[in-house]
């Protein structure tokens, strides 16, 4: 693409995007805070990028320096998925390449703070979780209602534990959700523009490996006889383990309700409302493991004949 004024729209969008970052507006900006970079580096030049870069960078630092780091951080995985399609690379190891960047950027921000400036991650966690019920607890002892919130410092310690344990599912997530956010909406832009992206496969062709059923079977064993372990590393293992297979037995679901929808030509809201429900519904997510151990998807196709 020519440098022309949706270069500097994107460059705009891209500067209140970081801007946007010191705001309460952070947990739902983040989400799509790599998508400008990522349009302007894949339909320009890398001199055109670097013009369009700059400014948002100089304006940034006249502000404040922190947002140059923050820049700068979340440059990676935009110049990661922009060369992925600049390649015409399948939808998958563009989405694959960004999760592995962003989830290797958290962890090494992690070992930084740890390493660098000595940041205690239990004692941040307590701090938040311990000014949490003290924001709380104020008002309700103004009308002596203070006895009903519990929460004593072995409580609040508990759960800090608890809440480092899934740091590592979490961290994977929101890096998955992040790309796949930006993939849906940098591949129709792209493509408008002329930019032939390869899209994912249809919903009905999402499938997950069989060998995900016996780590969740030896997962589950582990956790059901060590869950009171001193073992933290193992306990910390089985506690994202078990509940990120979960959620690969959901998307095998919706796969299965989208196959299904698609060889009964049912109507197109029907596998949707069948996904959300996979979603919400905990248990339907034993039609995924059904579906990986039994032929499902066969039974359908020469039920159909």
């Amino acid at each position: 693409m020519k440098y022309r004024w949706t270069s500097a729209v994107w460059s705009v969008v891209y500067l209140l995007l970081l801007l946007s970052l010191s705001t309460p507006f952070l947990i739902i900006t983040t989400l799509f805070v790599i998508i400008p970079a990522v349009l302007l580096f894949t339909t320009l030049n890398t001199r055109q990028f670097i013009l369009s870069i700059v400014p948002v960078w100089l304006i940034l630092g006249l502000i404040s320096p922190l947002y140059i780091w923050i820049a700068a951080y979340l440059i990676v995985p935009a110049l990661v998925m922009g060369r992925w399609y600049k390649k015409k690379s399948p939808a998958s190891t563009v989405i694959v390449a960004g999760t592995i960047t962003l989830l290797g950027e958290f962890l090494l921000l992690l070992l930084l703070g740890k390493t660098l400036f000595q940041f205690d991650l239990y004692n941040y966690v307590y701090d938040v979780l311990n000014e949490m019920r003290t924001m709380a607890l104020s008002p309700m002892q103004e009308f002596g209602m203070g006895g009903f919130l519990g929460g004593s410092p072995e409580d609040i310690g508990n759960n800090s534990r608890a809440f480092i344990q899934v740091i590592p599912m979490a961290l994977i997530v929101s890096s998955f959700l992040i790309t796949v956010i930006t993939h849906s909406i940098v591949r129709p832009i792209l493509n408008s523009m002329g930019y032939a992206v390869p899209k994912l496969k249809p919903a009905r062709d999402w499938r997950m490996p069989k060998s995900f059923i016996w780590y969740y079977l030896i997962a589950a064993v582990i956790q059901l006889f060590f869950l009171k372990s001193d073992n933290g590393l193992l306990v910390m293992i089985t506690a994202n383990l078990v509940p990120l297979l979960r959620i690969c037995f959901i998307i095998q679901t919706i796969g299965f309700f989208f196959f299904l929808a698609h060889e009964r030509n049912w109507n197109r809201t029907i596998p949707v409302i069948l996904a959300v429900l996979a979603i919400m519904v905990p248990p339907l997510w034993i039609i995924g493991i059904i579906d990986l151990v039994a032929p499902l998807r066969e039974m359908v196709t020469k039920s159909k004949r």
